[in-house]
């Protein structure tokens, strides 16, 4: 069964008549075509018992069929009113569907109201995004196949990223090196903006890249991913810049011995939260749980921030199949962070990462 047929199998034990699927990664999930709108709109239109179609701007329908898509496509120019085409299509397709699924994470306030005014008899009263998300959570053998694709490239950006450093050059520079490598072999788009981050910078688990210069004596976190057929990697190393003093080096030992943990203990049976407990305990046991300010993980997929989160409070049995990241972080303010990360993805006993580039703490330049 495809996911599309999944998801209409769930339409019809829900008791809906049709589905309005609006966020671009959900329709790439379910058809294999991305595309960011913008301001244009693009929607899956699903039905319990007709066939589905896509409404996309008609510059986009030579691209979508090129994917393979078996089911009707209809563009509209942008002079033209969408809601009022997507009705007469939805007309054409089913006559008049009364109950409707929609995303209510993505779907605007802006939009539902165009739908409800062309669809005047439809409800559109049941959420479909949690539903979604669980779908998304088990990955298969193909998908998993893609991520270590992705992984795979992941570790040579680190290779690349590692080997540019220098004292002196900033953190864009480094950044630029490892993502022009990527792009001579073919590798386009990063799953989001390369992170690199020297010295204090590093303290802040959202700061984005800098003119910061990297110094010596120093650590400097990465934080980064590619995008191979779809799917995403993951991951963070930090490595080391001259040589390191005492507390430096305990931070990273500590929040290794953290990762390791949580990635060895990781299987099916144990809960989200009981596995996140593993990593803090570490972390706090060392005196720096003040300094881990995130939860241990998210998934991850086809997009960077998927079901699960692997945090306190989250009661959520592992199963195989379900990929997440392990990312504990020690983030000391105006001192030093250390972030350690592998993605992985549940098997029947255990867990296996994504990324494999060495966790010891290297120095460089060599």
């Amino acid at each position: 069964m495809t996911k599309l047929n999944q998801l209409q199998s769930a339409l019809t034990e829900k008791g809906l008549d049709a589905a309005y699927i609006s966020d671009p990664m959900t329709i790439n999930y379910l058809t294999g075509f991305y595309s960011d709108p913008v301001e244009r709109v693009l929607a899956l239109v699903l039905f319990a018992d007709s066939e589905p179609f896509l409404f996309a701007p008609a510059l986009e329908v030579e691209a979508i069929k090129d994917t393979g898509w078996k089911y009707p496509v209809y563009g509209y120019l942008d002079h033209e009113k969408p809601f009022k085409l997507i009705a007469e299509h939805i007309k054409n397709h089913a006559g008049s569907p009364i109950n409707w699924g929609i995303e209510g994470e993505s779907l605007t306030v802006d939009r539902l109201r165009a739908l409800e005014e062309v669809l005047s008899n439809a409800h559109f009263n049941t959420d479909l995004s949690p539903l979604i998300a669980k779908m998304r959570m088990i990955k298969s053998d193909d998908e998993i196949a893609k991520l270590n694709e992705a992984g795979k490239w992941a570790d040579f950006a680190f290779k690349v990223g590692f080997e540019s450093i220098q004292i002196g050059k900033t953190e864009q520079e480094v950044a630029a090196d490892l993502e022009y490598a990527l792009k001579q072999h073919g590798i386009n788009k990063m799953s989001f903006d390369t992170l690199v981050q020297a010295g204090p910078h590093a303290a802040e688990p959202h700061g984005a890249t800098s003119s910061n210069k990297i110094q010596n004596n120093e650590l400097v976190l990465f934080d980064l991913g590619t995008i191979v057929d779809g799917y995403i990697s993951d991951a963070s190393r930090t490595v080391a810049v001259g040589k390191l003093n005492d507390k430096q080096k305990d931070i990273y030992k500590v929040c290794l011995e953290a990762q390791l943990a949580a990635q060895d203990a990781a299987k099916p049976g144990m809960t989200a939260e009981e596995l996140d407990k593993i990593a803090r305990d570490i972390i706090a046991a060392a005196g720096y749980g003040e300094y881990f300010i995130h939860r241990l993980g998210h998934g991850m997929g086809s997009s960077e921030h998927e079901f699960p989160s692997i945090m306190e409070g989250n009661q959520l049995v592992l199963e195989p199949g379900m990929c997440f990241s392990i990312e504990p972080g020690i983030y000391i303010p105006d001192f030093a962070g250390v972030r350690i990360e592998d993605c992985v993805h549940i098997t029947e006993d255990g867990c296996e990462p994504f990324t494999h580039t060495t966790k010891e703490l290297l120095t460089f330049p060599h």
